[in-house]
């Protein structure tokens, strides 16, 4: 199944939303079945709001994956100041597999989603 952006529960068939759901109760019934299905990729954890939650349980829910993720904060990266947020989805693109997207502008995940060929998740 090749990936996709998931920018809104709203851009997801109803399928889509059942097999997500019927997924996770896999995996947390048996989550060894699951230690390395992100094996060799890397996620870039964008985030320009603070979360405790959602920040741990994207970066670990993907290292006990397999995966391996940089942490990207708004004192570092300032999304659309230092460097676009078109340049930052180019260049992230080809570091890593998937980015996710925690910011205070919808449209910023919505710009990052329409320049990059990674996969952008709504955090």
């Amino acid at each position: 199944m090749a990936l996709k952006d998931l920018i809104s529960i709203n851009d997801l068939t109803t399928t889509e939303i059942r097999k997500i759901f019927t997924t996770a109760t896999d995996m947390k019934a048996d989550p060894r079945n699951y230690g390395g299905a992100l094996a060799g990729r890397s996620v870039a954890l964008i985030f320009e709001k603070p979360s405790l939650r959602t920040r741990v349980t994207f970066d670990l829910g993907a290292t006990q994956m397999g995966a391996s993720c940089v942490y990207l904060d708004h004192q570092n990266v300032r999304l659309g100041e230092r460097e676009s947020v078109k340049d930052m989805a180019l260049n992230l693109e080809r570091w890593v597999d998937t980015i996710v997207a925690r910011t205070y502008s919808h449209e910023s995940v919505i710009e990052l989603a329409a320049h990059t060929s990674a996969p952008v998740i709504n955090g």
